[in-house]
C-alpha cells in the first residue's frame, strides 16, 4: 500500500495506478490534523479498502508530508563510502559521528517549495532514503527492529553550509522535504535494492542505489534507540549518496526512488536579515 495525506488533513490510499486516491478518513474515524501518525496508534486495519473505487483523481488533490509534524526527524551522517569521500575533513561514519536531529516544523511536503534563507550562504541539496516509525522502540536489537518499520519514503535534506551544529543547518523551515507516499515494506520490497536519483535543472546530480549504504536501515533504528525512545510517527533517515551540490533561487528539484515514487520541488530565495548581537549588552542591537 502506499499512503498519502492530501488537502491538509485527509488520509488517503493511492490506487496502483497512481491515478486516484482512496480517502480513509472517514471509513477509519481519523479525525486528527495528522492522520497517519494517527492511524499508527490505532487498531484500525486500512487494508480491506485496498481495492475500492478511488474518491478523488489524484491530479484534484493537494498532496502534503505524509507526516504533517513528526515527534522526531533522526537524520544519519555519512552513510555512504563515496559520499564519506566527497566531504573533506569528514572520515567517519554514523559509529564516529552520531546521528543529528532535525526540527520537526522544517518538514514539507512535495507539492510545497524550498526557500532559501540567505542569498550569501550555500545551501545545498541531498536526496535520501527514509522511513516512518510504526511503533515505539527503545534498546532494540537490529533483527528485531524490521518488525517496527511502518513504510518508506523519500526525504529531501536541504543544509546551510557553515560551522554551525547540524541541527542547526538542517532546520530552516521547508529544509525537510518528505514524500509523496509512504510504501509499506510490501510494496518496496528490499530497502536495500532501491535506485534513487535527484535531477536539479533537468540535470542527474545523484544516482545510486540503497544497497550502497553502510548501515542499513535496522542498524540505524538500533543506534539511534539506546537510551532514546523513538515513537510511532518518528521519521529516520538513511543518509545521502555522493553528488551533493548547491541550489540557488529558482532551481527544480526532481527526487525518485524505486517502489515509493516521485516529487518535483521549485526553490526560492528569501533574503533573511538579522539584528545584530551585542554581546555586553545582552541583547539584540
Amino acid at each position: 500500500m502506499k499512503f498519502v495525506r492530501f488537502d491538509g488533513d485527509r488520509l488517503g490510499l493511492l490506487t496502483e495506478d497512481g491515478l486516484g486516491v482512496i480517502d480513509l478518513t472517514d471509513r477509519l474515524g481519523l479525525e486528527s490534523a495528522d492522520p497517519l501518525k494517527a492511524y499508527l496508534t490505532t487498531d484500525v486495519d486500512a487494508g480491506e479498502y485496498e481495492s475500492a473505487d478511488p474518491d478523488h483523481e489524484s491530479d484534484d488533490v493537494r498532496l502534503e508530508a505524509p507526516i504533517g509534524r513528526p515527534g522526531k526527524v533522526i537524520a544519519a551522517p555519512l552513510n555512504y563510502e563515496e559520499h564519506v569521500a566527497e566531504m573533506e575533513g569528514f572520515d567517519m561514519n554514523i559509529k564516529e559521528a552520531g546521528y543529528f536531529l532535525k526540527a520537526p516544523s522544517s518538514v514539507i511536503g512535495p507539492e510545497d517549495s524550498v526557500v532559501l534563507p540567505f542569498s550569501d550562504r550555500r545551501c545545498d541539496y541531498e536526496i535520501e532514503l527514509a522511513f516512518v516509525m510504526g511503533s515505539d522502540v527503545k534498546d532494540i536489537g537490529s533483527a528485531a527492529a524490521w518488525d517496527h518499520i511502518f513504510g518508506y519514503t523519500i526525504l529531501l535534506d536541504i543544509s546551510v553550509r557553515g560551522d554551525q551544529d547540524r541541527s542547526n543547518r538542517k532546520s530552516y523551515d521547508t529544509f525537510t522535504v518528505i514524500g509523496p507516499t509512504v510504501a509499506t515494506p510490501d510494496e518496496v520490497g528490499d530497502p536495500h535494492d532501491l535506485d534513487m536519483a535527484l535531477t536539479l535543472n533537468g540535470e542527474t546530480r545523484q544516482s545510486a542505489n540503497t544497497g550502497d549504504m553502510i548501515y542499513n536501515c535496522a542498524d540505524i533504528v538500533q543506534y539511534a534507540s539506546i537510551g532514546t525512545t523513538i515513537e510511532a510517527g518518528d521519521v529516520i533517515t538513511t543518509g545521502t549518496p555522493s553528488g551533493v551540490g548547491e541550489l540557488g533561487d529558482g532551481d527544480t528539484i526532481v527526487a525518485r526512488i524505486d517502489s515509493i515514487g516521485e516529487m518535483t520541488i521549485p526553490v526560492e530565495e528569501r533574503d533573511v536579515e538579522f539584528a545584530e548581537l551585542d554581546v555586553q549588552k545582552g541583547g539584540l542591537s
